[in-house]
C-alpha cells in the first residue's frame, strides 16, 4: 500500500498552469534574492508542480534538481523529529507530560521541572545559541551538544511563556536516544525516513562524497553570495541538522495527510497551538508551526533557517496541499516575495486538478 501510494504521489501536471508563479521565482533568481530554489506543490495527494531553479553551484553552473539535489533544511528537521517522538509516544518509550528527568535523569536539576511538552513546544525556558553555538564545526554527538546549555539558568519558569530553541529538540532527542537505546539518527531512520520512503534525507555531516549536495551561501549585500564556511550540525540533529529535497520533504507533508500512515488523532497535538498559563496562543504545537500563513489559510509544518539554507514546508490540511521550498543560502529576508510566490500557487491550484 504504501508503495503504491508514494508512486501516485509523483503523477505530475504541466507547469504552465504555474507560470505566473514560476515567474515570481525566475525574477528572485534574475535579481539574486537566492542562488538556486527547488519547489514541489502537491494537491489530493499528487505532486503537480515540481522543479528547480538557479544553481546549486554557481561558479560550476550546476542546476537544481528537485528530486535529487540535497539543501540544509534547518528547522524544518524539526517535524521529522517530531514524527520520531510520535513513534516514541506509541512505542510507550516517553510519555508527554513526563518529566524530562525521567529519561535524562543526569541533566542537570533546575528550579522547576520541565516536561517532555513544553520541551517540543518552546515552553521550557531553556536559552537559545549564544556566541558561535550556531557555527559550531567540532564535532559534538547529541550528549555534547546538550552541555553546550545543560548548566544555564532558565529564562523563566516553564508553561509561563513561550521562547523558541532549537535546544529544546537536542534534549528531547537525547531523552528518545536514551530510552529506545538506538542512536537518534538510527531510531529516526527506521521509524521515520524508511516506512516514508523518504530516501533522500540524510544527516548533515560533513561528508564531501554525498552526491548532488549544493553549495551553501550567504547573502553580502543585496545582490552578492558568498559561500559559508563549514559547520557540523550532527549534535542538532533533531533541531536543525539534516539535508534532503524538496520532493522528499512535499513527501513527508503527504505522508501526514494519510491516516493509513500517520494516526490523525495521534498527530492532531503535535499540529495544534499549545498556549501560555495566560491562554495566550504560541502557534506552535510539537515540532510544528501550527497557524496561518499571510492569506489567513491554515497550516502547519515548519520554516527552516541554517547556515546556507533556508526551507519552507507548509501542508495545508483543509485544502490537501502541501508546498515545499528549498534554497541553497541562508534567510534572504524576501518574505513579501514568498507570500506573492504561495497566493499564485493557490490561485493556480483552482484551476486545476492533479492526474489520477
Amino acid at each position: 500500500m504504501m508503495f503504491s501510494f508514494f508512486n501516485q504521489l509523483f503523477a505530475q501536471t504541466d507547469v504552465k498552469e504555474f507560470s505566473k508563479a514560476e515567474r515570481i521565482i525566475k525574477k528572485m533568481i534574475r535579481k539574486r534574492k537566492v542562488p538556486g530554489l527547488a519547489i514541489t506543490i502537491s494537491k489530493n495527494q499528487k505532486v503537480v508542480w515540481s522543479e528547480g531553479y538557479g544553481f546549486a553551484d554557481r561558479k560550476k553552473k550546476i542546476p537544481i534538481y528537485p528530486d535529487s539535489t540535497f539543501f540544509r533544511i534547518g528547522s524544518v528537521s524539526k517535524p521529522i523529529a517530531a514524527i520520531g517522538l510520535l513513534n516514541a509516544l506509541q512505542e510507550q518509550l516517553i510519555a508527554l507530560d513526563t518529566s524530562i528527568y525521567n529519561y535524562v535523569p543526569y541533566f542537570p536539576k533546575k528550579q522547576y521541572d520541565i516536561t517532555i511538552r513544553q520541551l517540543g513546544g518552546h515552553l521550557s525556558g531553556i536559552r537559545n545559541y549564544k556566541g558561535n553555538e550556531f557555527k559550531n564545526n567540532k564535532p559534538l554527538s547529541i550528549r555534547e551538544g546538550v552541555a553546550l546549555f545543560e548548566n544555564d539558568s532558565l529564562l523563566f519558569e516553564p508553561g509561563t511563556d513561550y521562547f523558541y530553541t532549537s535546544y529544546n529538540w537536542n534534549l528531547i532527542s537525547l531523552a528518545i536516544q536514551e530510552q529506545s537505546k538506538l542512536p537518534f539518527e538510527e531510531y529516526i531512520k527506521t521509524r521515520v525516513l524508511n516506512p516514508f520512503k523518504m530516501n533522500s534525507t540524510v544527516p548533515d555531516k560533513q561528508d564531501d562524497t554525498l552526491v548532488n549536495k549544493a553549495v551553501f551561501y550567504r547573502k553580502i549585500g543585496r545582490r552578492r553570495f558568498k559561500q559559508v564556511g563549514k559547520v557540523n550540525n550532527y549534535f542538532k540533529l533533531a533541531g536543525g541538522g539534516y539535508l534532503s529535497t524538496s520532493e522528499d520533504i512535499n513527501k513527508f507533508g503527504n505522508a501526514l495527510l494519510n491516516d493509513a500512515l500517520v494516526s490523525q488523532e495521534q498527530l492532531r497535538p503535535f499540529i495544534t497551538s499549545q498556549s501560555t498559563i495566560d491562554n495566550k496562543l504560541t502557534y506552535y504545537g510539537l515540532g510544528f508551526q501550527a497557524s496561518y500563513d499571510h492569506a489567513g489559510r491554515t497550516y502547519f509544518g515548519h520554516v527552516g533557517n541554517g547556515l546556507g539554507g533556508y526551507g519552507i514546508f507548509y501542508v495545508y490540511p483543509e485544502k490537501a496541499v502541501v508546498i515545499s521550498i528549498l534554497m541553497n543560502c541562508s534567510n534572504p529576508n524576501i518574505d513579501e516575495q514568498f507570500n506573492a510566490l504561495i497566493d499564485e500557487i493557490f490561485e493556480a491550484l483552482e484551476t486545476i486538478e492533479p492526474h489520477k
